[in-house]
């Protein structure tokens, strides 16, 4: 059996993190391939399997192997209080533009224009893949892919098409842009394939979007609140697609 050190480095550079526990839970839920996984008490990770994630509990003792807690520290950026960490192959830009692209949709696609935090991000992918949306873009510079952004999503991003694209690039459907200036949202029932774009945390939609929008939507929000986190925002918004005739998540 190859070493599992050995199996990391060949991977690494070209490899998601996986971080934590539940983040490799998640990732194998949705079919990740996962070449190299450690931690530091491997009795103790399976045991959290039974407990928490019978349905992958046997590929994870198949998989994990225990390595010092130095050895683990040194392969990863900040230690994970379970202890355990994964590598796995990022899935295909193609694959996940088919399905980005592919009408008719049972789920709308979350567009985040110009993001720039990576937690914020990851939360939104951690949402999207709750709701059974059928991906989240991002536009800009923030790479969705990010280390930060995989641990914010909690190995979610295996189980909604995540990809970066221009303005210009965006998946096909209505587009719902949310705009304080906006209609407000309860009187739109939002379609399937919608397109939902939400702007950046400090400076809001970008010209180019809202140039493409088709729809301007506003959140309610009491006179004098500035503004809502951009997870919230997503949350409420997929909340509200799905409480009027949305698709029930699979």
């Amino acid at each position: 059996m190859t070493d599992p050190l050995i199996r990391w480095r060949e991977h690494a550079a070209s490899a998601v993190l996986l971080d934590g526990f539940h983040a490799l839970k998640h990732a194998l839920r949705f079919g990740a391939e996962v070449p190299v996984a450690v931690t530091t008490d491997r009795r103790g990770a399976l045991d959290l399997a039974a407990e928490l994630a019978e349905d992958v509990r046997e590929i994870l003792d198949g998989l994990l192997t225990e390595v010092p807690e130095r050895t683990y520290a040194a392969l990863v950026p900040r230690p994970h209080p379970t202890g355990v960490a994964a590598l796995a192959v990022r899935p295909s830009r193609e694959a996940n533009l088919r399905t980005l692209a592919r009408l008719p949709r049972t789920s709308p696609v979350v567009v985040l224009d110009n993001p720039r935090n990576l937690g914020n991000a990851g939360a939104v992918i951690r949402l999207a893949a709750g709701f059974g949306a059928t991906g989240v873009v991002t536009t800009g510079t923030l790479d969705p892919w990010h280390p930060t952004v995989v641990r914010g999503g909690a190995g979610l991003h295996f189980a909604t098409a995540v990809e970066r694209l221009d303005v210009g690039e965006l998946p096909p459907g209505p587009l719902f842009a949310l705009d304080p200036e906006g209609e407000d949202i309860r009187g739109t029932e939002l379609p399937d394939d919608a397109v939902l774009a939400f702007g950046s945390e400090r400076s809001g939609l970008s010209a180019a979007l809202r140039a493409r929008a088709d729809h301007l939507l506003r959140l309610p929000m009491r006179p004098q609140v500035s503004s809502y986190n951009l997870a919230t925002s997503v949350a409420m918004t997929l909340y509200h697609w799905s409480a009027t005739g949305g698709a029930p998540a699979a």
